[in-house]
């Protein structure tokens, strides 16, 4: 049975930008595990990073971490998957950047975290042994998309990756920043129809992200209009020999 890992810099990136694909994968007989990078709780957290709870109506004495891993779990279950795997690291607010517009501007010149990703990656090559890999592109540069993307690339994996385009980042601007734009275009694009079914699985997923859909979406009618506009297809660009088992477009 081949083995795909979808490589999450949050807890909603894979099911939100390919969670559909997945879900293909798993129907056509691939073993498909999300694992999610930056997942770490932080006991009383402050600032910037308590405001990222606090605005979605989640007071201090909540777990953020531990609650979006809960979604993450239902989310793969929606999908067809098994368990997650969830890594233990900081996201960005944890980690020195202080506010929004940070969060997509040049990453911190004491930001450790491609070289924190880098033996982590190394590992999940090295216990998983996949056949495919999915990652995101950065489109949008949000800082933690933008590290895994260097450690990645870094890491030179010998197996094929499909590049995820980063929804929702992809339709919050007519042209959304794109720090690697050059490196991706030098790529084959691909394009994965979903069936019915698989377009109703990744809603299902991406809902399961209860926590996060006010912000993302502005709530469940407005995530099922993003979907919807999506036409059931799903975007990447291909490093390496296209994978049996999916529908392109």
């Amino acid at each position: 049975m081949p083995t795909a890992l979808a490589l999450s810099p949050h807890l909603d990136d894979a099911a939100f930008s390919c969670g559909g694909t997945l879900a293909q994968l798993a129907s056509a007989g691939w073993r498909v595990v999300m694992v999610t990078l930056l997942t770490a709780s932080v006991p009383e957290p402050a600032g910037f990073a308590l405001a990222c709870q606090l605005d979605k109506g989640l007071g201090p004495e909540v777990d953020y971490m531990a609650l979006r891993r809960d979604e993450d779990r239902a989310a793969a279950a929606a999908l067809g998957l098994g368990p997650p795997v969830h890594v233990a690291l900081w996201e960005a607010p944890h980690r020195g950047y202080a506010s929004a517009p940070e969060l997509f501007a040049e990453t911190r010149a004491d930001d450790r975290l491609a070289d924190d990703l880098a033996p982590v990656l190394a590992r999940l090559m090295d216990e998983g042994a996949p056949d495919l890999l999915l990652a995101p592109q950065g489109v949008g540069g949000h800082v933690d998309h933008v590290q895994l993307v260097r450690a990645l690339t870094a890491l030179a994996p010998a197996c094929p990756i499909l590049w995820w385009r980063d929804f929702p980042y992809t339709v919050r601007a007519p042209d959304p920043k794109e720090p690697f734009r050059e490196t991706f275009a030098a790529l084959a694009p691909v394009t994965v129809r979903l069936s019915p079914e698989e377009a109703a699985a990744k809603h299902a997923a991406c809902a399961a992200y209860a926590s996060q859909i006010g912000f993302q979406f502005g709530g469940p009618i407005g995530l099922a209009e993003r979907l919807d506009a999506e036409g059931a297809r799903e975007h990447f660009r291909l490093a390496g020999t296209m994978p049996d088992g999916l529908a392109l477009a």
